[in-house]
């Protein structure tokens, strides 16, 4: 049989490129399709993706426009419109922002897309470019995205499935596309067990975040001034230069991180701070449970799906700097064995988000299909 993976862009590395690389991994033979890639950005994480069969658009054979895809959104339809996948059994799509699973196939070729999103910056979600906040930009946006909004909904019936990555985005999918999808949430890193739960209380908070207006990290550095509490933020962005000119004393921002300090800062922290709003999974949050670390979160998006209040962490209602407040006193105010049991809580709920979970679930779901399509697996 043989096998395409799809996936948006291969520019960077986030949650939706973890998921591409299960993907490969559980499908070790396919070749995979994208927009654009760099190998250096998307092999930094460890992944060594030049051993793949990757096949990238024309858009990525342009190096003066493939810089300027924002601006230039309204030719992502000839992006996917433009690959061939007539040789193909069975396709599965990564799709996000950039709408890959508006790639044609064949009848005789079944389409999975597993999707992590729809657009924000069609369904007036927050981005992290903040682009409605300027009159030029908003104008030229609702020009272009209201042609794209139909294209995105006209081309969301074209896959034969949709797998979601959560119920924050099953519902999203049924509101844009009419669509019913199943749920799998996607994969997280999870270290051994050994390295959970076992580590006293400590002196400091930890943000893991692209540094973004959209995540709200201001006020969680605001509310750590007001209380004094060490704050450890981890991660680069545009709003990094501003975020620095707000970060009173007890605030560190951490820009050159490698993984492995990263997960070394993760696993001593005594709780995750978290502050975007509708989030469809996050798995940034999640990784930090898997630590053993408990998450303190607004109650937004996928996060309510995540996090229990009171047992894996705790959920604050307003995004306010007196609701985060409220919600990191009552993490300080814990007893050490009440700690040590939300740590142990955080891990167990994170152990449902493995590989090996991911793995059977996606397997399972796509034999079935093909099965049900009469198309005959092989086994390698």
């Amino acid at each position: 049989m043989k096998i395409a993976l799809v996936h948006d862009q291969m520019r960077e590395f986030g949650g939706a490129e973890r998921v591409l690389v299960a993907l490969k991994k559980i499908y070790p033979d396919a070749d995979v399709f994208t927009a654009y890639y760099d190998k250096k950005t998307f092999d930094s994480h460890g992944i060594n993706s030049q051993k793949w069969n990757i096949k990238t658009s024309w858009f990525d054979k342009i190096p003066v426009i493939r810089k300027l895809y924002s601006p230039l959104r309204f030719i992502t339809p000839l992006i996917w419109e433009s690959f061939d996948f007539a040789s193909y059994n069975l396709v599965i799509s990564s799709t996000g922002t950039m709408m890959c699973k508006g790639i044609i196939t064949k009848p005789n070729t079944l389409h999975i897309s597993y999707i992590h999103h729809p657009p924000r910056y069609l369904y007036y979600y927050e981005t992290a470019l903040e682009w409605q906040k300027y009159l030029f930009i908003r104008i030229y946006g609702h020009i272009i995205n209201k042609g794209l909004r139909i294209w995105d909904y006209l081309s969301s019936q074209r896959p034969d499935y949709f797998i979601s990555n959560s119920q924050e985005t099953t519902k999203r999918v049924q509101k844009f596309y009419r669509r019913d999808s199943t749920i799998i949430y996607p994969p997280v890193d999870l270290p051994p067990p050994s390295t959970a739960y076992t580590i006293q209380p400590t002196t400091y908070f930890i943000i893991v975040s692209r540094l973004a207006g959209a995540k709200h990290i201001d006020l969680l550095i605001k509310t750590a001034n007001k209380l004094k509490i060490n704050l450890k933020v981890v991660g680069k962005g545009r709003q990094e230069e501003y975020l620095r000119t707000i970060a009173g004393p007890t605030v560190e921002i951490i820009t050159d991180a490698d993984d492995i300090r990263r997960n070394e800062l993760l696993k001593n922290a005594t709780a995750f701070l978290f502050s975007s709003i509708n989030e469809e999974f996050g798995i940034a949050p999640v990784e930090a449970l898997g630590y053993g670390v408990p998450v303190i979160a607004y109650a937004s998006g996928g996060l309510k799906e995540t996090i229990q209040n009171g047992v894996n962490g705790y959920l604050y209602n307003n995004l306010t700097e007196e609701s985060i407040k409220e919600a990191i006193i009552k993490m300080q105010s814990l007893d050490i064995h009440s700690f040590i049991t939300m740590r142990k809580n955080a891990r167990t709920s994170a152990e449902q988000y493995s590989f090996e979970v991911f793995k059977q679930k996606i397997t399972s779901f796509v034999d079935d299909k093909l099965l049900h399509n009469n198309i005959v697996v092989y086994p390698s």
